[in-house]
C-alpha cells in the first residue's frame, strides 16, 4: 500500500495544472494560428488518429462532447472533454487532458476554455488568410460571448480592418460588447443590427448559441468571407439556405462536416445544394490543392466545426511553452 501510494505522489508530482489564465498567458494568437495552419498543411491523415467526437445527451442539461486525437508528427496524445449546458454560467466549459504519447502517463490538466476559444479563432483565421479577399475592410461578428472576443483578437491578425460591426441578441448587448471590444483591443467597433453587419461587411464570423438563421443570405454582398463558427449539431444552423446555395464551401474535415453541421445538412435536405456543393476541405485549401477562392465576386464560407487535432496542438505548444520557461 504504501509503495501504491508513493507511485501516485510521484506521477502527481510530474503532472501539471494548468488555468485558463496561464494558458492564456503562453499562448500568442499568431503562434497558434502558424501551428493550426501547419498541422492542416502536412498530410496529417497519415499520421493522426482523430475519431469522430462523441455526443452524450445529458437529459434536460445539455451535452458533453469528448474529442480525442493522436497524431505521430505533433507528437502528441490527448483528449478534450467539453459541455455545453444552458443553464452553466459559462454555457461551454473545457478540460484538456494530455498525455505522454511514449508512455501514455498523464502530462497535465488544463483548464481549456481559452484553449478552445483561441484555437477555434485560429483556425478560422486559417481560412481568413486563404479565402477572405485581401482588399477586405470591415469584419463583422455575430455574438458577443467568447468566440466573438477571440475571433475579433485573432482574425484581425491576418487582415488589416479599418472597422468592426458587433451584432449581439439586444441592441444593447451589442453596444456594450462593441465599447469593452474598441477599449481592449484599440479597434473602430460599432454595434450593428442583422441587416447592416451582413450587408457592409467583407468578412463575417458567426459566433453565436443560435439554432436557426441569424441573417437573410439575399443582404451579403458580393465578395463576402464567412466562417460559421457556433453551431455544431445537424439540427442547428446560423446561415439560411440562401447563404448556402450563393457560396462556395470549404469545410474543416469532409466527415465530421457531412455528420454533424447542420448550415450544410439543413439545405442538403431541403435539395437546395447538393454533397458536390462542399468544395474542400482545410487540407486541400492551405496545402494548395485546391482554391479557397477563385474571384474576387465570389461568396465563400468555411465551417468551422472544431476538431480535436487543433486541441491537441494547441494543447502541446502551451505544454512545450511551459516547458521552455521551466528551463531558463
Amino acid at each position: 500500500m504504501l509503495c501504491y501510494r508513493l507511485q501516485i505522489a510521484e506521477a502527481t508530482a510530474q503532472m501539471r495544472v494548468f488555468t485558463d489564465s496561464e494558458i492564456r498567458f503562453l499562448l500568442h494568437p499568431a503562434e497558434v494560428t502558424d501551428a493550426i495552419e501547419a498541422a492542416f498543411t502536412r498530410e496529417y491523415s497519415t499520421t493522426a488518429v482523430m475519431p469522430a467526437r462523441t455526443l452524450v445527451q445529458v437529459a434536460g442539461r445539455g451535452v458533453l462532447l469528448v474529442m480525442p486525437c493522436y497524431d505521430a508528427a505533433v507528437p502528441g496524445l490527448g483528449a478534450k472533454l467539453l459541455t455545453a449546458f444552458d443553464s452553466a454560467a459559462q454555457r461551454l466549459q473545457a478540460t484538456y487532458v494530455l498525455l505522454d504519447p511514449v508512455t501514455g502517463e498523464l502530462r497535465a490538466l488544463m483548464a481549456a476554455n481559452y484553449l478552445t476559444d483561441v484555437r477555434t479563432a485560429a483556425t478560422s483565421a486559417v481560412a481568413t488568410r486563404h479565402m477572405a479577399r485581401r482588399a477586405a475592410k470591415v469584419l463583422g461578428v455575430f455574438g458577443t460571448g467568447r468566440q466573438a472576443r477571440s475571433h475579433i483578437e485573432v482574425i484581425t491578425t491576418v487582415r488589416r480592418f479599418e472597422r468592426v460591426l458587433v451584432c449581439g441578441s439586444s441592441a444593447a448587448r451589442s453596444r456594450e460588447f462593441a465599447t469593452t471590444i474598441a477599449s481592449e483591443f484599440g479597434l473602430t467597433v460599432e454595434a450593428a443590427d442583422a441587416h447592416s453587419c451582413a450587408s457592409h461587411s467583407d468578412v463575417i464570423c458567426t459566433c453565436t448559441s443560435s439554432s436557426s438563421p441569424v441573417f437573410q443570405g439575399k443582404r451579403l454582398r458580393p465578395g463576402t468571407h464567412l466562417n460559421l463558427v457556433g453551431a455544431f449539431q445537424p439540427d442547428k444552423r446560423e446561415v439560411d439556405s440562401e447563404t448556402m446555395r450563393r457560396a462556395r464551401v470549404v469545410v474543416e474535415t469532409y466527415e465530421s462536416a457531412l455528420a454533424e453541421a447542420g448550415d450544410l445538412l439543413i439545405p442538403m435536405s431541403e435539395g437546395v445544394i447538393g454533397r458536390e456543393h462542399v468544395v474542400a476541405d482545410l487540407h486541400e485549401i492551405t496545402s494548395g490543392k485546391k482554391t479557397g477562392r477563385t474571384s474576387e465576386d465570389e461568396i465563400t464560407v468555411f465551417k468551422n466545426l472544431g476538431c480535436a487535432l487543433e486541441d491537441l496542438v494547441t494543447a502541446t505548444l502551451a505544454w512545450q511553452k511551459a516547458e521552455q520557461r521551466a528551463r531558463t
